[in-house]
């Protein structure tokens, strides 16, 4: 089975997303070897794990991820949104995620930004994942065109991916002009010829957000490289792993 399966902000069809608890309980799947998290900056210039620019959604909080300092951050409460039993899950730092998923899960790291709305988001990340030794096992993915320019110019070792979602265009010669050897697609934009032009050119894919089953094996059958990136990493456990 090629088809790996990749936890979106870990385990986020039963924890709440991008939560130290989605990540242990996507560890705790044997056939979980990657995850997808996204990562802002504090006020202070703490790399922090959380989808949204606002923390209205996922967390008790209100305003700006970028207005706030880290410490304000880490008091809020990321999980009662989700159910009585998170409550009191943390939004975590990027820190704090890498030293749990060191040695157990790879990671696609998705710098959330877009222009200058974090300057120096891209060192700080990179010097955090450097320093735990994981430059070989993450991926830093984004929207932003800049920001992959600018982790090739800081450290040109740290393989990058375009996150796309337009209907329209050219992904594969957006890749070759960004010098991205991952894609990040859509799973509705993903068709077979796209698929096999990108594995001939040594890019690997990776599908989003595929809940269903029926999706996950229409993409397993489409090509046997493409990463399908599922909220319920379970069902691609009861999918693809056969008794």
């Amino acid at each position: 089975m090629k088809n790996m399966c990749v936890a979106h902000r870990g385990f986020s069809g039963k924890a709440p997303e991008n939560t130290l608890a989605a990540v242990r309980m996507a560890i705790a799947l044997p056939f979980v070897r990657w995850m997808e998290i996204d990562v802002q900056l504090t006020k202070d210039g703490v790399p922090v794990v959380i989808h949204d620019f606002s923390l209205d959604r996922t967390t008790n909080g209100h305003g700006k991820v970028k207005n706030m300092d880290y410490e304000h951050v880490r008091r809020l409460d990321a999980g009662s949104w989700k159910g009585r039993a998170f409550r009191g899950e943390r939004v975590p730092s990027l820190k704090e995620v890498l030293e749990l998923a060191s040695g157990r899960l790879r990671l696609n790291i998705e710098l959330k930004t877009s222009g200058d709305m974090y300057p120096g988001l891209e060192q700080a990340v990179i010097d955090l994942v450097n320093s735990h030794g994981m430059r070989d096992e993450v991926v830093l993915t984004s929207f932003d065109a800049g920001a992959l320019q600018r982790i090739k110019e800081l450290d040109p070792r740290f393989r990058t991916g375009l996150i796309y979602d337009s209907r329209s265009g050219d992904p594969a010669r957006k890749l070759k002009e960004l010098d991205c050897s991952f894609l990040s697609i859509s799973f509705d934009r993903l068709n077979p010829g796209l698929a096999k032009l990108l594995a001939g050119r040594g890019i690997r894919v990776m599908a989003w957000t595929v809940n269903k089953a029926k999706e996950m094996r229409r993409l397993a059958a489409m090509h046997s490289e493409i990463m399908i990136c599922t909220n319920r990493p379970d069902i691609w456990g009861d999918t693809f792993l056969e008794a």
